[in-house]
């Protein structure tokens, strides 16, 4: 089922009784009972809820609209969440989206992650809980878009490579490398303290900014899928190294 609606709040421009603007978060869910139960909850709390019931909609509302967070289901129509959540996180490097699934298998849930997504919960789920989980989101995206705005970074060259912090982009002898939004930001925090050695745990924690207990040696297929795109003979790295019983370390010149 496609759905598109706005509450009458966000059609009105309506703001919230202390005269500041309502936030907008967009949910993406087919499912009409948790589309109610979601924006009911969120309305209440001081939120204008858009809801699209595809995966299409919820990408036309998402960069028209510019909401301020995206719950975003994984079984859509039209356009998985999974292409979604890829897709925005390319046209809107900053926009906090907690996917929701109602598979337990973990590797949905990794390819979620590395496609940019910032948190996922598993249905059936609490609304207090996803509540608490938005709010921290939405509090690191502020402070990711405040240091951002400070200062915007020189690109970093090694040796080939040229990394672009602030236009997210990556070349090597000239020609761009296409990375996923968890790939870049790791070859970024490499690149941005060459020789320190970064744990499995501490990368889990930094980059997706949550623990994700057993998660760990994920990070593995992740570095040696960035390897296989950046480094000349993937199976003989030079850039990154493993540092055997601890992580990973950047060595690029």
């Amino acid at each position: 089922m496609t759905t598109t609606r706005m509450n009458q709040n966000e059609s009105s421009g309506k703001t919230t009784s202390a005269g500041t603007p309502r936030q907008k978060m967009l949910v993406v869910e087919d499912d009409v009972e948790t589309q109610r139960t979601i924006e009911e909850y969120f309305r209440q709390i001081g939120f204008d809820v858009l809801i699209a019931g595809d995966g299409e909609t919820g990408m036309k509302i998402a960069l028209e609209a510019r909401p301020a967070a995206v719950i975003l289901d994984l079984m859509l129509p039209k356009l998985d969440g999974l292409s979604v959540c890829r897709q925005l996180r390319e046209k809107l490097p900053l926009l906090p989206i907690i996917i929701l699934t109602a598979k337990a298998d973990v590797a949905d849930k990794v390819v979620g992650l590395e496609l940019g997504a910032d948190d996922y919960m598993t249905k059936p789920f609490s609304l207090r809980e996803l509540e608490a989980r938005l709010k921290s989101v939405m509090r690191r995206t502020q402070v990711k878009a405040s240091a951002r705005s400070e200062e915007e970074p020189e690109p970093i060259i090694c040796g080939k490579m040229r990394i672009d912090a602030a236009r997210r982009e990556v070349s090597i002898d000239g020609r761009n490398v296409d990375l996923t939004p968890k790939e870049f930001e790791l070859l970024s925090l490499f690149a941005t303290h060459p020789g320190r050695v970064y744990s499995r745990k501490y990368l889990l924690e930094n980059i997706w900014d949550y623990t994700y207990s057993g998660y760990d040696r994920t990070i593995d297929s992740h570095i040696n899928r960035l390897r296989a795109k950046i480094e000349q003979d993937p199976d003989n790295p030079k850039m990154i190294l493993t540092v055997w019983g601890v992580g990973y370390k950047f060595a690029g010149d």
